[in-house]
């Protein structure tokens, strides 16, 4: 997922005058304070998911990890902005403490998209950002970089039960990029670029290859409509669609290195499997994703 890290404070000066949007000074917004610095410094800012820490590894390796790709972000000249819903505010950049309540487990955090967001706060309940989720607090805190593990997307047998991730259509209407591993391979990745493509998400295939990673894999059998090679190329592809005043986000899809990547068919395997037993278990909604990519991750191992 690393995009020559050394090269991205160059490339974010391309950004700039998109980045330094004026900070977000609403009241349900706190940017911490290494955020605001940064924001208004015009430095490199890259927003991160909190669902990875809340619903998708055991504690304690969902807090060391957190910790550990901030400080890989913060060691290529960077600075990591984790987004939670806490105590009725969007946190924008979390504390240690914070970090650890998200991720201990020892009060219930709700996995927070879009349409979640206003409940969330109102109540002020403890919540994890979703890739959607997270997009939105990014864009309120004039962050235009997001990077995750995988995108959602259209789900394997969506024809029937219509389930579509809001990632999506929040990709349509929100300015940030997201650079990824592509959509998460437990998807129905054909209808995933289907759908980006009406909603008029770029979608770009980072590196020296146009085929669009499946996130385990590098490998999906289908082709990116975009390839670039140079984080210039891609800065130059943001700050380009703000000037122009596109109010959609982009994928980046970044192939997980390969002494990391699985082969496709071990990968399909372990998805049928999985499939099959959520079927059977009835397991569907907010749980699905997570259960799948547990499971797939147990059998390949």
């Amino acid at each position: 997922m690393r995009i020559r890290s050394c090269h991205l404070p160059a490339a974010w000066r391309r950004l700039r005058p998109h980045g330094r949007r004026l900070l977000s000074t609403a009241p349900l917004v706190h940017l911490a304070p290494r955020v605001r610095e940064a924001l208004r410094n015009g430095e490199p800012v890259v927003a991160l998911e909190s669902t990875i820490i809340s619903h998708g590894m055991p504690y304690p390796q969902n807090v060391e990890t957190a910790r550990e790709v901030e400080q890989i972000v913060a060691a290529h000249g960077s600075t990591a902005a984790t987004v939670a819903l806490i105590d009725g505010r969007i946190h924008v950049g979390l504390s240690d403490h914070e970090l650890l309540r998200l991720g201990r487990g020892d009060e219930p955090v709700v996995k927070t998209s879009r349409r979640d967001m206003a409940a969330v706060l109102s109540q002020r309940l403890l919540g994890a950002t979703t890739v959607a989720g997270t997009m939105l607090a990014a864009h309120l805190a004039g962050i235009p970089v997001f990077a995750t593990g995988g995108i959602g997307g259209v789900h394997r047998g969506a024809e029937t039960t219509m389930d579509v991730s809001a990632d999506l259509t929040e990709l349509g209407r929100t300015p940030v990029a997201v650079v990824c591993a592509g959509a998460k391979s437990i998807l129905d990745l054909p209808k995933t670029l289907e759908f980006l493509e009406t909603q008029g998400v770029p979608v770009v295939a980072y590196g020296d290859s146009a085929e669009f990673p499946a996130f385990f894999s590098a490998h999906s059998g289908l082709q990116a409509p975009w390839n670039l090679q140079r984080p210039d190329q891609v800065a130059r592809l943001i700050r380009t669609s703000a000037e122009l005043g596109l109010q959609n986000g982009m994928v980046v899809a970044v192939p997980v290195p390969g002494e990391h990547a699985e082969t496709s068919a071990k990968i399909e395997q372990a998805i049928d499997a999985a499939l099959a037993e959520s079927t059977e278990l009835g397991i569907k909604g907010k749980q699905a994703t997570p259960f799948l990519l547990k499971r797939v991750a147990e059998r390949t191992r």
